[in-house]
């Protein structure tokens, strides 16, 4: 399995009381799989994603990423973790302005220690955003692209350092209907094409069409 949530329970503390998330919330994921997330706004669709990514820590309860068991995970060790398993699209490109599309692309390949050269990563990110029908953009920066052209290079920079999994939160919300539609064609494609294991919290009916499972999370007491 690519990924496996058990008994997975989510308590946030404040002043005026506990809010559970999550209560014995269990599924699981193949190798391959796509599942879409789905749910009211506060049902802890973002939380959940950010609790597969070791971002952050659940109350109870155990997530397992290609049989590494992620939980404890802290520092350096959850870092490494991301890195070697995990890609990350946000509902918001978060392209860096002052970066081309090429350099935004290859920015996670920074951190990574590797036997790798530099023009092997190069090459790389000229095939994703080919992949992604970026190629004749990737000398432009993000403000000379629009809002789908955005999202399309933050997917290829998720994609550069080979994740297994790859985690999307609400990717197509900023998107008109068009601009949907070609960016889930596109997670389509990598999942079909280069094995990649997805995971997005959407509350798109067509996002949800095109994921091969759902997991719906209920705001009332976080079960699945």
């Amino acid at each position: 399995m690519a990924l496996e949530v058990k008994h997975l329970a989510k308590v946030f503390s404040h002043a005026g009381g506990d809010v559970q998330l999550f209560s014995n919330l269990c599924f699981s994921v193949p190798d391959g799989g796509s599942v879409a997330l789905v749910g009211p706004s506060g049902s802890g669709k973002t939380t959940l994603l950010r609790l597969i990514a070791a971002l952050e820590t659940p109350s109870a309860g155990s997530i397992v990423v290609n049989g590494q068991d992620v939980t404890a995970l802290r520092g350096e060790a959850a870092r490494r973790f991301r890195r070697q398993n995990i890609g990350f699209v946000y509902q918001e490109h978060r392209l860096l302005p002052q970066l081309t599309a090429l350099e935004n692309v290859l920015l996670p390949t920074l951190a990574e220690k590797t036997a790798r050269k530099a023009s092997d990563f190069c090459d790389e990110a000229r095939r994703l955003l080919a992949a992604v029908g970026m190629s004749p953009r990737e000398t432009f920066f993000p403000g000379e692209m629009s809002g789908g052209e955005c999202q399309r290079v933050a997917l290829a920079r998720a994609l550069i350092l080979r994740p297994t999994l790859l985690l999307a939160d609400e990717p197509t919300g900023q998107l008109d209907a068009a601009r949907v539609e070609q960016l889930l064609a596109l997670f389509q494609q990598i999942n079909r094409d280069e094995g990649v294991t997805i995971v997005m919290a959407t509350h798109s009916r067509q996002a949800m069409n095109f994921m091969k499972e759902q997991v719906v999370l209920r705001q009332d007491d976080g079960r699945k």
